[in-house]
């Protein structure tokens, strides 16, 4: 593999078709289908190697659950790249469904296609219509009154299902991707359950459908000891179930490879995870070995569902830093700083002695404390209307310019960035997740400032002020043109780890349209790509089209 500059990418895609550019407005996302299929073959590699290096006398074959991202082109790399180890696809719910057989032309007759989620009659009968076209089909219980329809419609197309539970394990995770597993579990039968199901299925002389067992302990597994936990209980609930007669031969673990988000391995934190992939598949691969050789039962074929493991690298978010907030401090002189200890208080007063001495010896700590302290008792004389505007602004530069003196200034400024939180990266604003956020150019210069970035809706939620490795703010550049505005120099940012999931989860929050698309390949030469795929940006009709307003009337 070679470098390939992003930037170079930027001013490709964005620069007016005049000059030989694309044309298309940011933000961006730039897609990476050699990272996927690296993904792809690096996850099949743990696997294999696991497998040979502990005399496992089966085989690895996974799924990717499109809901990570239901994207066309990502969805056939996936199958094309992926047709070569028989990797399949995992469908959870109707729409789904379709786009997978749909795909699976280009893909490997032996592939699965599991078909997760609620079913109904339409679901259950496109699962079997697509087993009647050779597709490896498996249709999975989320709920035992599905096993009722999966009978009947069997029977009525006369069209033999492979089915197979999905365990409501008692092993979980207490973070909060967690949420998804144990006995509380949204989805998933339990041992009674699966017990009435092998029944049902016995006396309707179909056990030998019964031919897989799924499980998910939940995303973003923090640790192989977890994960060992949870996939030998789900083991010898699969020993069981061979026991008692069923035609096992898949056990499916589900999703939980976690992402490192924050470069940290570190158990303590729920956006990184203590182990790689060579890890994790032999964590699982030791699992159900030592619990199917004490029960004297075949290793059966291992599966898995790891969506952002898979998608999560191939992706970049890219977008540009408008305009920020002013950074300049308002000069003072002596008749100003005059007039405005006149109208301080006596406590205020005290508060102000109090931070020029400490600014004189230096005491930084000092300093914050007691500029603090008269900041809130000038906001206090304002609300009672015996400190004027100009005044209760001149103890905030005064007090500005001290801290800044003496380099311990706390402003933050505020980058304006042209995109919309709610509809990029809807992860972070709803349930706090973190993404690395970097500058792509000027890295060979030292950050003038720290700052949030500030989105263009007009929701105050819309903004990003917390970062990994826990920080609440960046280092970031000044924008060049000079008075906190781009001056046509454009200044961008890339916020990756982004592939899985943002894209499906983004709305039209204040008719803002989603990103322009490029798909970017290495071509031949060092350091150099070829945009194979390019789609702009929703307009401001298609927004308005999207939410049933006819923008040709208006």
């Amino acid at each position: 593999h070679q470098e390939i500059d992003l930037l170079k990418i930027v001013k490709k895609v964005s620069d007016p078709k005049s000059v030989g550019g694309l044309g298309l407005p940011l933000p961006l996302v730039i897609r990476l289908p050699d990272v996927l299929k690296n993904r792809l073959e690096s996850l099949q590699s743990a696997f294999d190697i696991a497998i040979q290096s502990q005399d496992y006398e089966n085989h690895y074959q996974g799924v990717y659950p499109m809901k990570f991202n239901q994207d066309r082109f990502v969805v056939e790399d996936i199958v094309k790249f992926g047709s070569p180890f028989r990797f399949g696809l995992e469908a959870g719910s109707k729409p789904e469904l379709l786009l997978a057989v749909s795909c699976y032309v280009q893909g490997s007759p032996d592939s699965f296609l599991v078909c997760n989620g609620f079913k109904d009659v339409e679901y259950i009968s496109l699962a079997l219509v697509a087993r009647k076209l050779a597709l490896n089909t498996v249709i999975v219980l989320e709920q035992e009154e599905e096993l009722d329809l999966v009978i009947e419609l069997s029977r009525k197309l006369s069209i033999r299902p492979v089915i197979g539970p999905r365990a409501k394990l008692r092993t979980k995770h207490s973070g909060h991707f967690g949420s998804t597993s144990g006995e509380k579990g949204k989805f998933g039968l339990t041992t009674t359950q699966i017990l009435r199901v092998v029944r049902k299925l016995e006396q309707a002389g179909m056990l030998d459908y019964l031919q897989l067992l799924h499980f998910h302990i939940g995303s973003q597994i923090p640790t192989t000891a977890l994960l060992a936990d949870g996939v030998s209980e789900a083991a010898q609930i699969y020993c069981e179930l061979v026991r008692l007669g069923a035609h096992m031969q898949v056990i499916d673990i589900g999703g939980g490879l976690g992402i490192d988000y924050d470069g940290s391995k570190s158990t303590d934190s729920e956006i990184s995870v203590s182990y790689g992939l060579e890890e994790y598949a032999s964590a699982v691969v030791r699992a159900i070995r030592l619990v199917c050789d004490r029960r004297s039962v075949w290793h059966p074929i291992v599966c898995s569902e790891s969506g952002r493991a898979i998608v999560s690298h191939h992706s970049i978010l890219i977008f540009e830093a408008v305009s920020a907030s002013s950074y300049d401090t308002p000069g003072m002189s002596p008749l100003d700083l005059q007039y405005f200890v006149e109208t301080l208080s006596e406590e205020a007063l005290a508060d102000y002695k109090n931070l020029s001495a400490a600014a004189i010896k230096g005491e930084s700590d000092t300093c914050l404390f007691y500029a603090d302290q008269l900041k809130q008792r000038c906001i206090d004389q304002f609300k009672e209307g015996s400190l004027g505007m100009e005044q209760l602004a001149a103890v905030d530069g005064f007090c500005e310019f001290v801290c800044k003196v003496l380099g311990v200034s706390g402003s933050t400024r505020t980058y304006h960035v042209n995109l919309s939180v709610f509809t990029s990266i809807p992860d972070f604003w709803g349930i706090g997740q973190l993404f690395p956020i970097i500058p792509i150019h000027r890295l060979d210069q030292r950050p003038a400032a720290r700052g949030i970035l500030s989105d263009l809706t007009c929701d105050s939620d819309g903004k990003i002020d917390k970062f990994v490795g826990g920080e609440s703010s960046l280092p970031l550049y000044e924008l060049e043109g000079g008075n906190g505005n781009n001056g046509g120099c454009g200044y961008f940012l890339g916020m990756f780890l982004g592939g899985a999931y943002e894209e499906a989860l983004g709305g039209v929050h204040n008719l803002f349209g989603g990103p322009s698309v490029v798909r970017v390949s290495q071509s031949d030469g060092p350091h150099s790509f070829a945009v194979t795929r390019a789609m702009p940006g929703p307009c401001c009709s298609d927004v308005l089209r999207a939410m049933q307003h006819e923008p040709e009337l208006m």
